[in-house]
């Protein structure tokens, strides 16, 4: 028995060496090579330095003068990383069923014009997603301009130019950033 221990426990050393420690640190070190800015978090900075947010997590925007984002299945505190997923509500679940009853009524105030998006009223698998579709940017659009006191068809325009097709063509939707959309946004009407 002991002589089938010895090589059962070097075994189990070195194979917790090489995949528990090793190719993790070697997968680290390659990603932050190769894709510097995605392995830090994809960070955006003002150019001051300032940290404004990450490309890859959404933001709370409750300001009028602001497109807004889907909302956040992290409830507690929205967008917050720690307590990424889903909200595991069926669709018969009541407060399901209220929270987006709530947010359709609140967004057809703001635009009855326009059918809302879908993406404006349901969250994504991990409630943080950062984008929005082009529909759901275009829908806000007048709520926006009136807060901003600018022309619809500027900030048409200034949406058209933030959206990014789907990855190598096939990958995704079109979407749009909301932190970028924002961020421009700021720097249009600054100038």
């Amino acid at each position: 028995m002991l002589r089938h221990l010895r090589p059962a426990l070097v075994l189990l050393t070195g194979l917790t060496l090489v995949t528990g420690l090793a190719y993790p640190l070697a997968m680290t070190g390659i990603a932050g090579r190769l894709f510097p800015a995605q392995a830090e978090g994809s960070l955006i900075r003002n150019a001051d330095g300032t940290l404004v947010g990450s490309a890859m997590i959404g933001q709370s925007f409750t300001s009028e003068r602001y497109f807004h984002g889907r909302p956040s299945a992290t409830v507690a505190a929205p967008y917050n990383a720690a307590n990424s997923g889903g909200a595991n509500l069926g669709p018969t679940n009541p407060a399901l069923i209220d929270r987006v009853k709530a947010d359709l009524a609140a967004l057809k105030a703001e635009n009855p014009a326009d059918p809302v998006p879908q993406d404006l009223v349901t969250t994504s698998g991990s409630g943080l997603d950062p984008d929005v579709s082009p529909e759901a940017a275009l829908f806000q659009v007048p709520r926006v301009a009136k807060a901003r006191g600018v022309s619809e068809d500027g900030l048409r325009a200034l949406v058209a130019g933030q959206v990014q097709e789907p990855s190598l063509g096939v990958l995704g939707e079109r979407r749009v950033n909301v932190l970028a959309l924002n961020r421009a946004l700021d720097v249009q009407q600054a100038r």
